[in-house]
């Protein structure tokens, strides 16, 4: 048992005495540096080697007082020599030393002056002999005490990480696979913690592997499984005989040791394997971020992108926080002045219970914990100061591991989490012990986290934990977009939905938000989750958020607009996310955290309601429309060839195909598809309505209307096979005489999205949107601040990139109700500005002109002219936002459809010329 720091104290005070008046003639390293430990309760036979010999940088022999490999190395020098000296003779000394053995510290002593050197944060302690009493906190390390600040890409993590691979790979290799590999390598992973973070003595495994265990590995399965036995099995039941080093490892218990594994296989490439894990500072690492790069390891596909799929903790803090740690800080705060409310505050503490209903590795299970804890230990300052009346530590915590409850899908993350928990909760009871001078430490382990192995869609999670019990559910589930979910995946979303139309398009992280919904009903239960931006976004919307307002009676809490969820890591692909916190209550405390980078940080706005757009506004919804809910020409998808590409042509091709058949020029038009429109590129297509008879002189064009009609017909589509019988022409023959072309897909990062007038030169492929019949003022509209900002709200997203689409984003859009030939003919005077000022440029392409960094001055200003000219005809007050704009928005949609369903007449716009 570890002693308190008053108990280090009073031994220290007993060495200062009986060490004061030695003299020279009578002082001796050996005995001075073993009470030295003593005072720590540290035995000399685990202090590695006293007089360790090592070759000197001029291959010379020198000795070290005492060397405690990869933690402390010390050199003493008589009273009264030069102290400085001494270091710089300790510095020569670990040129001699293996990586793993380089001390964190260097003391310097001469039995009256200490100096001590901490290597890793460059500082130095110095004090008298007399004054120990006053610094043995600055030993702390050697007991395995640590003050960390956990770096989400410490390459630490991702070191130790890297070493755990390489043991997996071997295990793996030799055929030790599966559950068994699994159960393995987390028992590793726990004695590897252990031993750095006080719950074994410090080195303890490694030593054990080091001493008792043969170089070539013949014999370490077998001492590994000996070890796991003992830790399994309580002091009093163990062997009398028991080997001294083993019968010295406490008992662990929690069942983390239970199972009986098959015994696996070493040799001395992974014996050196495991002690390279051993030779890390696991007390460096932080439980709440390795625990997915472990996960990522075991993968060897992951492996190579290691650090981009844990969840930083910045980005946890960022749903924890709104959902319930704010709060209960303010709570602290007003309470921390009455000692009832205090009392009673920490014992509404110890009483909540979390759900993470998509744990994976136990990130949001850690961080939560850890949380909770150090406000705990805020409540334990303010109640016993300075520890005054505390006779032992442990009758004053009151939280533990067991108010933390998980579902996983995949069982070693599983039990990663639950390894993580404990270890989490072992560092936490350190800052408890470094606090109030006891040391403390839950063994053997009695409770555990409740992570369960299952599909959180398939559990009744009021099995997991009660909903009396609950009191938030919080996470990141899974990130599948509905486009490659799989079947059965997609068959898990439509049944929670209850079949309802529309639920075959929906994501999977929406299960996790309608079975929340269906829990939460009648309680007091809060929500969070991290989900992709598509469940506020496009078509999903209406379908998701109909259920959960209208059938279930959510109302949104606090929300994060979309926001940048990354971690630096290389190859590390970003995903856009928010953040929405719901219950089955109402409150007036509701909080939208708006991003003005979306690689920045968040602002908060208090409001009065947050709709499922992530908007101040009503609880509207933004359902499919076959036609525009204002009197506006209709748009259309442009032509979907479905011809294999036989009937379309590149530049090269168009010029190659010219040189052999010059007749077939009257057959070609330019092909207008997003991309190419927007940055300028050259393509074309065969586009044949009349003079049929002239193709029978074009052999080159019959093979490839002959080749698209093979490829149609060989379709297991009949609609595809149909057309084979008109094998020259598009799926689709739309090409009017001028049109709005509007490309389907584009940068977010662009201001505005570039529209542009076509003629019937051009055929519109499916890849853009096209309305014919449209003018000046229809253009200047699509083209503003307003219309842009209804778009960045109400449509879907391809990655991060905008998907205009017809049905939800144009038909819906609220046009500006009854404009006054003013309003209109400055709308269109600003158009034609626009326009004007991109035929300034004719070698840039759009993509080249709205870039927002490039973005000519004279295309900006025509902009700023044409935005003032559409708010107008809007409103006379200034819009100074893009909320304000939406909100504004979202009342005049309601306007225009409050009656849309009992009269189907859309909204009149006054007509132009």
């Amino acid at each position: 048992m570890a002693l308190s720091w008053n108990e280090i104290k009073d031994r220290a005070l007993n060495f200062s005495k009986e060490w004061a008046d030695t003299s020279n003639e009578e002082a001796d390293a050996k005995p001075f540096l073993v009470e030295f430990f003593n005072v720590f309760g540290i035995s000399s036979k685990r202090v590695s080697t006293f007089e360790h010999r090592v070759k000197k940088l001029d291959d010379k022999d020198g000795y070290i007082d005492l060397l405690w490999k990869g933690t402390i190395l010390i050199e003493m020098k008589s009273r009264g020599k030069n102290l400085d000296k001494a270091y710089q003779q300790a510095k020569d000394y670990t040129h001699g030393l293996k990586q793993h053995e380089l001390p964190k510290y260097i003391l310097i002593s001469d039995f009256e002056n200490f100096r001590l050197y901490d290597l890793e944060e460059d500082k130095t302690i110095e004090f008298k002999l007399n004054d120990l009493i006053n610094n043995v906190q600055h030993f702390g390390y050697i007991l395995g005490y640590q003050k960390k600040v956990y770096k989400e890409q410490d390459p630490a993590n991702i070191k130790a990480a890297e070493l755990m691979g390489k043991l997996h790979d071997r295990l793996e290799e030799i055929g030790y696979t599966g559950h068994p590999l699994e159960v393995y390598l987390v028992r590793i992973l726990f004695l590897l913690f252990a031993e750095d973070t006080t719950i074994f003595n410090k080195q303890q495994f490694q030593e054990y592997i080091e001493q008792r265990t043969a170089e070539d590995g013949s014999d370490l399965a077998s001492k590994l499984q000996e070890l796991f036995q003992v830790l399994n099995t309580a002091k009093e039941n163990r062997f009398k005989n028991l080997d001294e080093q083993l019968a010295d490892f406490p008992y662990v218990n929690g069942k983390l040791f239970e199972e009986n594994l098959p015994t696996a296989s070493f040799d001395t490439k992974m014996r050196q394997a495991l002690l390279d894990c051993c030779y890390i500072d696991w007390s460096q690492i932080s439980p709440a971020i390795f625990g997915s790069m472990f996960q990522s390891v075991m993968n060897p596909k992951e492996r190579r992108n290691l650090g981009a799929h844990y969840t930083s903790e910045t980005n946890i803090l960022k749903l924890i926080k709104p959902l319930f740690l704010d709060d209960l800080w303010k709570e602290f705060d007003v309470s921390r002045a009455s000692a009832p409310k205090l009392k009673e505050f920490h014992k509404k503490l110890s009483t909540l219970k979390f759900l993470d209903p998509a744990c994976g590795c136990g990130n949001f299970l850690v961080i939560t914990y850890r949380e909770l804890r150090l406000l705990e230990l805020e409540v334990l300052r303010s109640s016993h100061k300075s520890g005054q009346g505390v006779l032992d530590v442990r009758d004053i915590m009151l939280l533990d591991v067991d108010m933390m409850c998980g579902i996983e899908y995949e069982e070693f993350p599983a039990r990663i989490a639950e390894v993580a928990m404990w270890l989490i909760d072992h560092q936490m009871n350190m800052q408890i012990s470094n606090e109030f001078g006891q040391y403390f430490v839950r063994l053997p382990l009695k409770k555990a986290a409740k992570i369960v192995h299952g599909d959180a869609l398939e559990t009744e999670w009021e099995e997991v934990v009660s909903k009396d019990e609950l009191s938030f559910i919080l996470g990141n589930p899974p990130f599948i977009g509905s486009n490659i979910m799989s079947q059965i995946q997609r068959d898990a979303i439509v049944k929670e939905f209850d079949n309802i139309q529309g639920s075959g398009v929906l994501d999977y992280v929406t299960g996790w938000y309608i079975k929340a919904a269906k829990y939460i009903l009648n309680s007091k239960i809060k929500v969070a989750f991290v989900s992709t931006n598509s469940i506020v976004q496009g078509e999903q919307t209406s379908i998701l958020w109909g259920q959960m307002l209208n059938k279930y009676k959510i109302k949104i809490h606090f929300a994060h607009r979309t926001f940048k969820w990354s971690n630096e890591a290389k190859g590390n692909a970003a995903v856009y996310c928010v953040i929405v916190g719901f219950a089955n209550y109402d409150t007036a405390n509701k909080s939208i955290f708006e991003y003005e980078d979306i690689k920045g940080e968040a602002h908060e706005i208090k409001v009065k309601n947050i709709n499922p757009y992530l908007i101040e506004g009503k609880d509207i919804l933004i359902d499919k429309k076959s036609n525009p809910i204002c009197n506006v020409p209709q748009i259309f998808k442009g032509n979907q060839p479905t011809d294999g590409g036989f009937l379309i042509l590149s530049e090269e091709e168009k010029i190659e195909y010219l040189l052999k058949e010059p007749k077939g020029k009257k057959f070609i038009k330019n092909l207008v598809s997003g991309r190419e429109f927007l940055n300028g590129i050259n393509r074309y297509c065969f586009w044949i309505v009349d003079s049929f008879n002239e193709i029978r002189e074009l052999p080159i064009l019959q093979e490839r209307i002959k080749n698209c009609k093979e490829n149609r017909l060989n379709s297991s589509f009949a609609d595809t096979r149909k057309l084979a019988e008109r094998p020259f022409q598009f799926r689709d023959l739309k090409n009017p005489e001028t049109f709005i072309v509007i490309p389907a897909t584009t940068s977010e990062n662009r201001k505005y999205i570039p529209f542009a007038f076509l003629n019937k030169d051009y055929i519109p492929s499916n890849s853009v949107y096209i309305i014919s019949d449209a003018n000046l003022f229809h253009f200047g509209v699509l083209m503003s601040a307003m219309h842009m900002t209804w778009v960045k709200h109400i449509c879907g997203r391809l990655k991060s990139d905008y998907r205009y689409s017809k049905d939800i984003v144009y038909n819906n859009y609220p046009w500006p109700d009854n404009p006054n030939e003013k309003q209109i003919k400055s709308i269109e005077t600003a158009s034609q500005k626009v326009l004007d000022a991109r035929l300034q440029f004719p070698n840039s392409s759009l993509a080249d002109l709205y870039d927002p960094l490039t973005m000519p001055p004279i295309l900006v200003k025509a902009h700023n002219e044409l935005d003032k000219a559409v708010d107008l005809a809007y409103r006379p007050q200034a819009f100074t936002s893009e909320a304000n704009r939406m909100v504004f928005l979202f009342e005049l949609y309601e306007k225009y459809t409050a009656d849309l369903f009992t009269k189907e007449k859309p909204k009149k716009t006054k007509k132009t010329a």
